[in-house]
């Protein structure tokens, strides 16, 4: 057995998470080996338990690791573990990294400079709006934009960062091929194609469940250099993977929003608590500073108004000339266009980063 496939085989056991294999580890020397120990032998570790030590010593009734391995080859997808150089350096530092990673796209050394992005799943538009401001910004800089792939904020971050032609890594709360949410699948297929990956520590037939999010927020926090949260009420997911993160020794940056909206009080608490107030991306990247890869700086190129009509791509020119200066749904601008609603959507975004259009309530839109 290599060790990989004594790695994939330990990942596919129930209740025997990271933390109880690095002390198997210490203990047993390599994967294979904790696999064929005695009952007797693995009792002996710290927090392992004959229920437990019967699952390890039964493992071949839950696991068939060479079936993992070649399902997952078969679907593109890589698996690393903590000694490959693909494994993200700051995972390796948490107090419980995961054991390997399925990587459906590809990781790259630069998306060690990445920024964590998250909020709330019911966003409003004033939420979508800002998340696709900073987001793109951020992109633009050079950083890798990390979220959840979740709806609302995380959809909203990933979409920002592929506008902008930047990286983002969407880390999942399920298996690869349990894809949650399922509508987001074609923008799983984006960020995979060549702009960055989707990851799970997750079995590939794992479904998402109360635990699994948990987990996968704990990588969204200890694998970025600071964490953004754009849009959130009191009681959120997102405030949990800020606390991890701050445990990280992470910096925390927060939205402000209107004060009268319960979506922006689990900002606003974290503000009182010291998170840094961030309205702009400048905020963010002078902080941690730009990087020498950045294509354009976001706090000139993204921020100052063009009132001429700019030189557009074929697609852009097309949306940009069925936008006027009274605001328009997006309905009617789409009919303009004649382009299908999906392009129409995303070159929206696009015109609106680059200030040549304003976003209003409602999804309408007019010219700057």
């Amino acid at each position: 057995m290599t060790p990989l496939e004594a790695l994939v085989a330990l990942n596919l056991l129930p209740k025997i998470g990271p933390v109880r294999v690095r002390r198997l580890l210490q203990s047993f020397g390599d994967p294979a080996s904790i696999l064929n120990a005695r009952e007797s032998q693995l009792t002996r570790v710290d927090g392992i338990g004959p229920e437990t030590a019967k699952i390890l010593t039964s493992w071949q009734d839950h696991a068939d690791p060479i079936a993992e391995i070649a399902q997952a080859k078969s679907r593109g997808i890589s698996i690393v573990t903590q000694d490959d150089d693909g494994y993200p350096a700051p995972l390796r530092d948490a107090y419980d990294p995961p054991l390997l990673l399925y990587v459906w796209g590809e990781i790259l050394p630069r998306d060690r400079h990445a920024i964590s992005v998250v909020g709330s799943r019911r966003a409003t538009m004033y939420g979508l709006q800002s998340t696709k401001k900073l987001s793109y910004q951020i992109a633009s800089s050079g950083f890798t934009i990390i979220s959840g792939l979740a709806r609302g904020i995380d959809t909203a971050a990933h979409e920002a960062a592929l506008a902008a032609k930047g990286r983002t890594i969407a880390v999942i709360g399920s298996g690869l091929a349990q894809l949650y949410p399922p509508e987001n699948l074609g923008l799983a297929e984006k960020i995979a194609d060549g702009n960055g990956a989707v990851v799970s520590e997750f079995p590939l037939n794992t479904p998402p469940d109360k635990q699994t999010f948990p987990m996968r927020n704990r990588i969204v926090a200890a694998w970025p250099q600071a964490l953004l949260v754009v849009e959130c009420p009191a009681w959120s997911g997102s405030l949990i993977t800020a606390n991890l993160a701050s445990e990280y020794g992470k910096p925390i940056y927060a939205v402000p929003g209107p004060i009268d909206k319960p979506t922006s009080a689990g900002c606003h608490q974290l503000i009182r608590d010291g998170a840094t107030l961030v309205a702009d991306a400048s905020h963010l990247i002078d902080d941690l500073g730009e990087l020498p890869f950045a294509r354009t700086s976001p706090t000139t190129t993204q921020e100052s108004p063009t009132t001429d009509t700019p030189e557009l791509p074929e697609e852009e020119a097309a949306v940009f000339a069925a936008v006027t200066t009274d605001d328009s749904p997006v309905d009617l601008i789409i009919e303009r266009s004649g382009l299908p609603a999906h392009t129409v959507t995303a070159t929206l975004m696009k015109l609106e980063m680059r200030r040549l259009i304003r976003a209003y309530p409602g999804f309408r839109y007019a010219r700057r």
